[in-house]
């Protein structure tokens, strides 16, 4: 049974992290598909089915906050079980090494008690520390029912929220998470920054269960030929995003023994 789960909305935001990661029995990669609806229905099937020590709700976010830069991760990790993410934790001083975080551990096989992963779980600092020596950042997020399609609507959200970025599955898989008593955190990539719109409104393209239909895609595409261009400008960047948050995830669960 897998002690790990990291949940994607998309193939497209996990498909870097699966080429890069290495083959684990005790890993799980859930694809929920878009939005709250079916990222709740995705999760708690998969909880019925499984009890991982943690979850991970990974993949793309829209940047609210000014300072980030495409491809920078940003992370949030539980509040109740962690020390306050109001300040930055230090990351390793010994060649900034992910595992010189951890110290020294129990001896363990596998990851059941005593294990790295439950550590994670049972000590989520460290895995902020980890997180923070992996090149990822903390942030608050801000769930959102539909895609933050332009600069104006991220300004918005920003000033109503305070949030740094903007997603739209994370909320729920968390809460569901803590409703089983399973520690979770999120660590996203800013796949579009603050000051830009996205190329297509792609909640226009997606039907009543927010799966995209690439029928509309392609007739906005027809309809507006020069968006073409950009719309696939804005594929190698998420692409890119997608592989900085892969590198990241990796060098995390290189301290998860499978």
């Amino acid at each position: 049974m897998a002690r790990l789960l990291l949940s994607f909305a998309l193939k497209e935001e996990s498909r870097a992290f699966q080429r890069l990661a290495v083959a684990c029995a005790d890993l799980h990669v859930l694809l929920t598909g878009i939005g709250k609806r079916n990222a709740e229905s995705a999760i708690r099937k998969a909880l019925a089915e499984q009890s991982p020590i943690l979850v991970l709700t990974c993949g793309f976010a829209g940047g609210l906050n000014p300072e980030l830069a495409v491809g920078t991760v940003v992370f949030s990790v539980d509040e109740n079980l962690a020390s306050p993410l109001n300040r930055l934790p230090t990351p390793p001083k010994e060649g900034n090494q992910v595992s010189d975080v951890f110290g020294q551990l129990p001896s363990c096989e596998g990851s059941g008690v005593g294990s790295v992963t439950q550590v994670f779980a049972l000590q989520p600092d460290r895995l902020t520390s980890v997180l923070v020596a992996a090149g990822a950042r903390p942030a608050k997020f801000h769930c959102a029912e539909r895609v933050a399609a332009s600069a104006e609507t991220k300004r918005a959200l920003r000033l109503s929220t305070g949030a740094d970025a903007v997603e739209m599955e994370s909320g729920i898989v968390r809460a569901i998470c803590g409703q089983h008593k399973i520690p979770s955190a999120t660590v996203r990539v800013i796949s579009d920054d603050a000051n830009h719109d996205l190329p297509l409104d792609f909640n226009r393209l997606m039907d009543s269960d927010q799966n995209l239909r690439y029928g509309k895609l392609t007739a906005a595409l027809l309809r507006s030929p020069g968006k073409i261009g950009t719309l696939l400008n804005f594929q190698k960047q998420t692409q890119a995003a997608a592989e900085k948050l892969a590198q990241v995830l990796v060098k995390v669960l290189a301290n998860v023994p499978c």
